[in-house]
């Protein structure tokens, strides 16, 4: 299998997966209430990593093999690397956190609001990867 192919896939899961989340997933939470967002919070997060964690570390890995063997793709390369690390950073710095905040207080619509905007940050980011994979591939 060619190597952009493969990054095509996985940059293109990541899409589908975080408008899932953006659209269904993250407003959804405020119609549980908070007992039942509490337990559900726990499990939604921990099995979600199961998805996104080997995705996510698939993208390094591409993007390692792409500065290794096509040095001369500098500026796509300086990009995406960018823009991935970009959603490493924001997923640590941002949304680790304030879902260890929802764990504690499931009750917190604020909180919830904030983690639904906030994550429109990370849908440009996995759309704007996706356009620059299609880009370099046609």
């Amino acid at each position: 299998m060619k190597i952009e192919i493969l990054r095509l896939a996985i940059d293109f899961g990541l899409v589908v997966l975080i408008w899932m989340v953006q659209l269904l997933i993250y407003p959804g939470f405020k119609y549980f209430g908070s007992k039942g967002l509490g337990s559900w919070h726990r499990i939604y997060t921990r099995n979600i990593t199961f998805i996104v964690a080997p995705m996510m570390i698939a993208q390094l890995i591409i993007m390692s093999y792409f500065w290794i063997h096509y040095p001369a793709m500098l500026a796509p390369n300086i990009l995406y690397t960018i823009l991935v690390s970009l959603t490493w950073i924001t997923t640590m710095l941002f949304f680790i956190p304030m879902h260890a905040s929802i764990d504690k207080n499931p009750t917190n619509l604020k909180l919830l609001n904030k983690l639904t905007n906030w994550n429109w940050m990370r849908v440009f980011l996995w759309n704007t990867i996706l356009t620059l994979d299609l880009f370099l591939l046609f």
